[in-house]
């Protein structure tokens, strides 16, 4: 009978270790993420909104910066050929440049419609719908109020693998125009193996059209003074889509080959954007969306800049990618580091669906239906070439 007690207790002792064992690694494992995650005061909106900045690290000291104004990304550091971590993506230096208009539209969410939607209206199931008309003509990035210009809701994912935000924002039915009451989900998550990836989710009460995309500007010099002329941009497409005086896509699916839009084999973006084409001349430099090849979540994309060393990998599920060239910066803010964002300072990669296709019925479909499930994926991944 001693004997069983006796074994009892050391079955007793021997769960109790490694219950405490368990509980102290899941405590320090929920702890280190927490470390890796930091809340301070960013400012306060002319509204009277006090804005959160989250700050994200990864194993490597890699750091990703986000406010809840806009799911706005105001830093991202990515390592050069010597290892130093400097930011590569633009950005103002004065918080109230976010909170009044952010014109750049830098390092923001963008929705319930990202790029242009022709004369700011489109019909869905008979029904016609007029939205925001804040582009000339027409409406573009989901209007003058759009995602971009919201607070969204940010929570740290505690059980997650690596640094997570997860950023939620329900768009009221009829918000700038667009039917349904839409809930918007998107995690941001900072791996270890230096990438940035981003995961979007929607869900709608009524018909509606979705495309989310993420506008971030990129530099990786790490001098927002420095044009990105230098950068050389390989992307994996055959077609882009031609566009007219008000930069709407035609409707035609134009081969690259050869051309100033061929970036099939990797090339310096300024190689041909001052070319004599009429396309570059309407665009004022690139603006255009490129029909992406493949399907699936696959690498589309690929930059490197020679005297830094850093090179950016783009992986996405989406069928086109927005390339844009920084035409429209005017000089009319400082940058971070010295200067003025002048005019291609700054390249963005924006996946996504193409634009104006509510009134293209060629073009892939995004409408999204109760009861469906709006989800995408895009990843930017950083590494070096030496």
């Amino acid at each position: 009978m001693k004997k069983i007690n006796i074994n009892l207790l050391i079955l007793f002792a021997v769960l109790c270790i490694f219950g405490c064992n368990k509980k102290e690694t899941n405590q320090k494992t929920q702890s280190e993420q927490m470390e890796n995650i930091q809340v301070s005061d960013y400012g306060v909106t002319a509204k009277g909104d006090s804005i959160k900045k989250y700050t994200l690290t990864n194993k490597n000291g890699m750091k990703l910066e986000v406010i809840n104004f806009g799911g706005i990304i105001t830093s991202l550091t990515a390592p050069d050929k010597n290892g130093k971590y400097e930011d590569v993506v633009l950005g103002y230096t004065k918080p109230e440049d976010y909170f009044n208009g952010n014109p750049y539209y830098f390092g923001a969410l963008i929705g319930r419609y990202g790029n242009r939607i022709a004369n700011a209206k489109f019909t869905l199931e008979g029904k016609s719908y007029d939205i925001d008309k804040n582009d000339g003509p027409n409406s573009l990035h989901g209007g003058k109020e759009g995602f971009h210009t919201k607070i969204w809701n940010i929570e740290p994912v505690k059980d997650a693998k690596f640094p997570t935000l997860k950023l939620t924002y329900t768009s009221a039915d009829g918000e700038e125009g667009y039917p349904g009451k839409l809930t918007t989900t998107v995690f941001y998550t900072l791996t270890d193996d230096n990438a940035l990836e981003i995961s979007y989710e929607a869900e709608t009460d009524k018909p509606t059209v979705v495309n989310l995309t993420q506008h971030s500007y990129f530099n990786l010099s790490g001098n927002f003074s420095k044009p990105i002329l230098d950068h050389e941009l390989q992307i994996n497409a055959d077609k882009f889509l031609p566009v007219n005086e008000t930069l709407i896509p035609t409707g035609e699916q134009k081969l690259v080959k050869g051309g100033a839009f061929d970036f099939t084999t990797s090339k310096a973006i300024g190689k041909d954007i001052n070319a004599d084409d009429d396309q570059l001349k309407k665009g004022k430099g690139y603006d255009h969306n490129w029909i992406l090849s493949g399907s699936g979540l696959r690498i589309i994309a690929k930059v490197y800049h020679p005297e830094s060393g850093r090179v950016m990998e783009v992986l996405t599920d989406q069928p086109g990618v927005q390339f844009y060239s920084g035409n429209f910066l005017d000089g009319k803010y400082d940058t971070k580091t010295g200067g003025k964002n002048e005019q291609r300072t700054g390249f963005c990669l924006e996946t996504q669906h193409f634009p104006d296709s509510p009134n293209q019925a060629s073009f892939p479909s995004t409408e999204l239906k109760p009861g469906q499930k709006y989800q995408t994926k895009t990843i930017y991944k950083f590494s070096v070439k030496k």
